[in-house]
């Protein structure tokens, strides 16, 4: 770089801002961020804007999505973050909890499972055709994670509502379609309303460089591998450590009189305590990350 250059794009912000997305990059390795997975960028705003094209399943793989539940959700052991063996069809120690708390009809126990409800993602292969923010990513391979919202959009796309409404099938090579990823702030959530694919149109015309693309995908199988859950066992262990179920309730030591500036503290001669601790309300999830579990718990309700 020319001096001239230099003190251009010093005047620009250019090389602030390329020093600030190295840094961010430094420190999503420090977390164990897995880079095979592109996320979209939002400004201070959290508005965010690209263009994605969904890819078919890979070579081995029946669907161009894999399905996973999760749970994440604190309690006074500390946090519960696993995948959910609901996933694979199997019991799981944190959905029975869950439905035993919705059947009891207590409200306050049906707060406590929509706390600790199963979080629905779906992961399929996309290739970036734009990213303002990181152009760098354009024209490659990335594995997308997404929830609820933009799947119904996938299925609306191959399931019209109108008759009007043309059929594609999104994850088509030459009869796809690309995707504008649109997202905005909506009282404190990412909101992917606005989000459409466009007309249906071949995603390259060169059949070579489309075949260069299909091997490059990753392996959707993986998420859904018996090695990435643990047993009912484990999951149970944790879930009692988690939520504190083994530990015996311990009634508090209260004074015998208290100083006015301690009166918010309440009383304790009355409240017995509960036979389920009333776990904090986990990571704020987004409109984007919501699932069926109200359904699901009523569906384990009525078996």
């Amino acid at each position: 770089m020319s001096f001239a250059n230099l003190k251009k794009k010093s005047r620009s912000g250019s090389l602030t801002e390329k020093l600030i997305k190295q840094v961010e990059k430094l420190n999503d390795k420090g977390s164990n961020v897995d880079e095979r997975i592109w996320k979209p960028s939002v400004d201070k705003s959290g508005n965010g804007y690209a263009i994605i094209r969904f890819l078919p399943e890979p070579e081995g793989n029946e669907l161009p999505w894999a399905r996973v539940y999760t749970h994440a959700f604190q309690g006074p052991g500390g946090w519960f973050i696993e995948n959910s063996l609901t996933t694979l069809g199997q019991k799981d120690p944190v959905s029975e909890h869950n439905s035993q708390l919705w059947n009891s009809g207590s409200d306050a126990n049906k707060e406590i499972a929509r706390k600790q409800k199963r979080r629905l993602s779906y992961y399929s292969n996309i290739y970036v055709i734009a990213d303002p923010s990181n152009p760098e990513n354009e024209g490659k391979v990335f594995l997308y994670k997404y929830g609820k919202k933009i799947f119904d959009k996938v299925q609306e796309a191959m399931k019209p509502e109108f008759a009007d409404e043309t059929a594609i099938n999104p994850f088509d090579f030459w009869g796809g379609a690309n995707f504008k990823l649109k997202i905005r702030r909506v009282e404190g959530y990412q909101n992917y309303d606005k989000s459409e694919f466009d007309k249906a149109s071949p995603l390259l015309d060169d059949d070579a460089k489309l075949e260069e693309i299909y091997n490059k995908q990753y392996d959707l199988n993986e998420f859904t591998a018996a090695d990435k859950f643990k047993s009912y066992e484990d999951l149970d262990k944790r879930l009692k450590y988690v939520l504190g179920l083994n530990q015996p309730v311990k009634r508090p030591v209260v004074e015998e009189e208290l100083s006015s500036e301690d009166n918010d503290r309440g009383s304790f001669e009355s409240a017995a305590p509960s036979p389920v601790p009333v776990v904090p309300d986990p990571v704020a999830s987004t409109s984007e990350e919501e699932d069926d579990s109200l359904s699901y718990f009523s569906k384990l309700v009525n078996s």
